[in-house]
């Protein structure tokens, strides 16, 4: 790399402030600037794909002070002289499924995650869609593990109880001059990249298939292997499945320093004890920078990207089947996929996300300049899409480092330590694919020091909480003779039963908040948004576990939801 010739071009634009060096095989760029969209720019400048070097940014934001990390309040000792064989740093998707693959092997896992609940950040916050790989470029780690990993998703949500449709997906092209750029396209995805399902489809097959898409679309290039699944509910599935077959899941868990001993890692110090692992995986998201950095073998960088993306009512799910969007072969500046609209696997509409680049790493807010933007984008695909359906909206932060792709390889300079990092979208997708390499490796690099056994035990099978509501009549009202909780309905919007509530109360990975009872069984994701059912939901937590209706939260600490009684009545009457 030749970071003379890059500084001069940087400082061609942005002054003589910036510095570029060599550093143990990187580029790193040190200096001040006083816009982070300038940061961001100047780091990709440095960038070179066809040579394998990463990218470090220590430039400063000035007269900015970057936000801390949010830490849980709890402090205590229940982790404390802990000494798993495996430490898993985050419990996104990739923390939960390496989890998971893991208890393959006869091996001690712990995964601690900062927050109440796993999937939390991008892992919940996120379109759901199942990649055909497409928009990959051959030679990327993310191209080569999206085709296996998107192979494998029939499978791993059969064994998980996961609900997932491959409704294929359609990228519109708007002019008749695009038609030969897109066949030639489609052929070098199907044939050079492995991505077998790729073809170009006629106006009129598009309309039979998906009759609500903007009339001007030409022609589409289709994928039949794209696919929905629920983003958190998957997560939580792998989850589920690690600590059913003896895995351990710390919430409120966060990784505050690490002891460094002779290129290994000795300890890791939480806000709940010290602990003492054999190895650590790193999978925690736009904070993976930052643990490298704690255990001093930080070789890359996270620039974080917000998304957001807005949830239609289901009586609008009828205007698409699939996956659809329009595009232009034409080269843009944009980080992005550039959005979509996706049918869900719980059957909304789904339209989004763009993508803002921040250095704010735990900003969920959702500007309303965003919500516009994806509307009337999208509107090229569905004209008749409409704000008016919108039942909810959320914002996530994606993790890319600066090469727009995943770092997964053991520790350079920390010899007990693997990276799981820079997973943004295709993540999703790549996660069971990627799960499966990483457990492979930690478990070669733990048979190095120790006997590691096959685990006789290891059962690959979750079985879900039944969905009622999916149930034919005859088998729901054999359920409900059963068990007559079933057919106590607490949420209309989504026909849930209080016995539904009451099963993902007893999970494996039970979570006692609103939030958490949400994204396990559905209640308040309808048209109201548990404008009904909330106060019903408290209700059946404080009798199922003994709290307080005011200590009850909806997402974890100080998002209560009572705050006492009133005049007018009492707690115990919600």
């Amino acid at each position: 790399m030749d970071c003379k010739k890059l500084e001069k071009r940087i400082q061609k634009i942005y002054g003589n402030h910036i510095h570029v060096e060599e550093k143990e095989g990187n580029v790193v760029l040190t200096g001040t600037m006083n816009s982070w969209e300038d940061i961001v720019n100047a780091c990709a400048i440095c960038v070179d794909k066809k040579r394998r070097y990463h990218v470090v940014n220590d430039l400063k934001l000035e007269g900015t002070e970057l936000p801390k990390m949010r830490l849980p309040k709890i402090q205590d000792q229940a982790l404390d002289r802990r000494r798993p064989d495996v430490l898993i740093i985050g419990g996104g998707i990739s923390g939960a499924s390496i989890a998971r693959e893991l208890m393959k092997w006869k091996l001690e896992v712990l995964l601690v995650e900062k927050e109440s609940d796993v999937a939390m950040h991008a892992s919940g916050r996120n379109d759901g869609e199942v990649h055909p790989g497409i928009d990959l470029g051959k030679g990327t780690l993310k191209q080569q593990y999206v085709i296996r990993g998107n192979r494998m998703y029939g499978r791993i949500c059969r064994e998980l109880d996961v609900p997932f449709k491959r409704c294929g997906q359609y990228v519109g092209m708007m002019h008749w001059g695009e038609l030969l750029p897109a066949c030639l396209y489609a052929w070098q995805r199907k044939h050079i990249c492995g991505v077998s399902d790729t073809r170009v489809i006629s106006a009129k097959a598009l309309r039979k298939r998906e009759p609500h898409l903007n009339k001007d679309i030409k022609f589409a290039i289709y994928n039949s292997s794209a696919g929905s699944v629920c983003p958190y509910g998957l997560t939580i599935a792998y989850a589920e499945n690690a600590v059913h077959n003896g895995a351990e899941v710390a919430l409120d868990t966060a990784v505050l320093s690490m002891e460094i001993e002779k290129g290994q890692i000795k300890s890791v110090l939480t806000n709940r004890g010290r602990i003492y692992p054999k190895l650590v995986i790193n999978a925690a998201g736009t904070f993976a920078e930052d643990v490298a950095k704690m255990a001093g073998d930080r070789f890359y960088s996270i620039h974080p990207r917000r998304g957001t993306n807005a949830i239609l009512d289901k009586k609008v799910g009828r205007l698409m089947g699939g996956i659809a969007s329009w595009k232009t072969l034409k080269k843009t500046a944009e980080h992005t996929k550039g959005g979509g609209i996706v049918h869900t696997a719980h059957d909304n509409l789904l339209v989004g996300p763009d993508a803002i680049e921040t250095y704010e790493k735990e900003n969920f807010a959702t500007e309303k300049t965003s919500i516009e933007h994806n509307f009337q984008k999208q509107r090229g695909t569905v004209k008749e899409l409409s704000e008016q359906d919108i039942i909810t909206y959320f914002t996530g932060v994606r993790a890319p480092t600066f090469e727009e792709d995943f770092v997964i390889e053991q520790g350079r300079k920390t010899k007990n330590l693997i990276h799981c990092a820079g997973i943004q979208s295709p993540g999703l997708t790549t996660a069971p694919a990627v799960a499966m390499d990483v457990a492979r490796m930690a478990a070669a690099m733990l048979a190095s020091r120790q006997p590691v056994a096959e685990n006789e035990n290891y059962n690959p099978r979750r079985r879900g909480i039944p969905r009622l509501r999916e149930l034919p009549l005859e088998k729901r009202n054999e359920m409900i003779r059963k068990n007559p909780e079933y057919g106590v309905i607490v949420c209309r919007c989504e026909e849930i039963s209080k016995g539904e509530i009451i099963d993902a109360l007893n999970s494996p990975l039970p979570v006692y908040t609103v939030d958490g009872v949400k994204k396990r069984v559905r209640p308040g994701m309808g048209r109201c948004q548990g404008g009904f059912c909330m106060p019903l939901v408290t209700k059946i937590i404080s009798e199922v576990t003994g709290m307080p209706p005011e200590e009850i939260t909806k997402s974890g600490e100080d998002s209560y939801i009572l705050f006492g009684k009133t005049k007018a009545g009492d707690v115990d009457d919600i």
